[in-house]
């Protein structure tokens, strides 16, 4: 008979072993056709180790696939279907997911520009503006639209970009630098329009003189163009140009002009003068905006500061829009405050084949979580977001590592923390 000694030693030895022998299962499911997604290449990308890569497989004739988790902590479920990534999150814990992906198309039918705001504050000799696109893909069977030029838009001469975002149905906001094209002020962004809504915002400084005059050039036409202003800087519509004043009660120290249902070649320029900026908003429950006025929400004192919960628009937008135009321009707010207060530079050139689309949805949080659990989910976003900004050379190798190595710090503690609450009580 084997003592207890030897008993416990073979245990320890094989703990490692078993944790090692931990999966992730999961299906992979094209609901363009409504089949298994056979073949795509299933990526699992460890977030406790740098995004790297942790396990590769493909999806079976099924659709099924089963991943091995060789270390603790959170992981991102990458699929590319057609050259077109998606993303699946996969906290501590999780023994399965299902990930939907969608055919790939360069033009797809039934994609509409929903929303186009063009928010400014001024300052001194510079004038700043956010530019925010909601667009919609309601194309039916559901196909994701990508090309190199796939969502285009233009910029007031003289425009430098501060901050750029993007972010898709289900997901979460990501910094996605859009590409200038040949024709100067014209910019795209290379990124999936995938069934659903997709976001856009880019933030800019400009000089000013105290008076200048704005064509949005818009490419596409949509259903509600706005555009909002401090309350002490002027609005002056151009030769045409078809806009009607509405009051926004979440912040009456602003301006709204709103032009609905616009077309491609629509007169839609406009002239602002003065200088002024936008106070943080009031209760965001206030109220829908009605017409005569104007109103919007900024979250920046400073000029060219993030676009907060742009207005609603006419009663219109309201069964529609309030969801949308919300969340994405908070997120938005506090990197523009970080950009801004660093030294102003252009956007940088980037060729198609450097762009790297990632994109992830939020996981599904349980009905009740502690303190530990919104820590971990907390730390998981902010170690996906410096990654991000490592990879697109947001920021500097140096202060990448310094925080990198204090995020992981960190959440290894509050894993430790999370584990022996876990534990049960001998």
């Amino acid at each position: 008979m084997r003592s207890p000694a030897i008993v416990i030693l073979i245990i320890l030895a094989l703990l490692p072993l078993l944790a090692s022998a931990q999966t992730i299962t999961g299906t992979v499911t094209n609901t363009t056709t409504n089949k298994p997604a056979a073949g795509d290449d299933v990526v699992l990308l460890s977030l406790m180790n740098g995004m790297q890569e942790a396990g590769r497989t493909q999806a079976d004739a099924k659709g099924n696939f089963i991943l091995k988790l060789d270390a603790s902590g959170p992981h991102l479920i990458r699929v590319i279907h057609q050259g077109v990534t998606y993303h699946r999150m996969a906290p501590p814990g999780t023994t399965s997911v299902e990930v939907q992906v969608f055919d790939v198309a360069k033009k797809v039918a039934g994609i509409q520009v929903t929303a186009d705001v063009m928010r400014f504050q001024a300052q001194g000799n510079e004038l700043g503006g956010v530019r925010l696109f909601a667009v919609n893909n309601a194309s039916n069977p559901p196909r994701t639209q990508m090309n190199d030029q796939n969502f285009e838009f233009y910029l007031p001469e003289g425009a430098q970009i501060d901050q750029s975002m993007a972010e898709t149905a289900g997901g979460q906001p990501i910094n996605s630098a859009p590409v200038p094209q040949k024709e100067k002020d014209r910019y795209a962004f290379i990124f999936p329009l995938r069934p659903g809504e997709t976001q856009f915002q880019v933030a800019f400084h400009l000089p000013y003189n105290g008076q200048i005059n704005i064509n949005p050039r818009a490419i596409y036409g949509s259903q509600h163009f706005v555009v909002m202003l401090p309350k002490s800087m002027q609005f002056m519509p151009g030769q045409g140009a078809a806009f009607v004043a509405m009051n926004d009660p979440r912040q009456p120290d602003a301006i709204v002009q709103v032009a609905s249902n616009t077309t491609v070649g629509q007169p839609l320029d406009f002239s602002v003068s003065g200088t002024g900026t936008l106070t943080d908003s009031g209760d965001d429950n206030a109220g829908a905006p009605s017409p005569v006025g104007g109103a919007t929400t900024g979250r920046d004192s400073r000029p060219g500061g993030g676009l907060g919960p742009p207005i609603d628009a006419p009663d219109p937008l309201e069964k529609y829009r309030w969801y949308i135009l919300g969340g994405f321009g908070l997120v938005l707010a506090a990197g523009a405050i970080f950009v801004l207060g660093r030294s102003k530079a252009s956007v940088p050139q980037f060729a198609a084949s450097d762009v790297e689309v990632i994109d992830v949805p939020v996981a599904t949080k349980p009905a009740t979580t502690n303190r530990s659990t919104l820590l971990l989910d907390a730390l998981k976003e902010e170690l996906f977001q410096l990654e991000v900004e490592h990879k697109q050379g947001k920021i500097s190798q140096s202060d990448y590592e310094k925080a990198k190595a204090a995020l992981d710090q960190t959440l290894e503690r509050a894993l430790k923390r999370g584990g022996r609450a876990a534990s049960p009580v001998a």
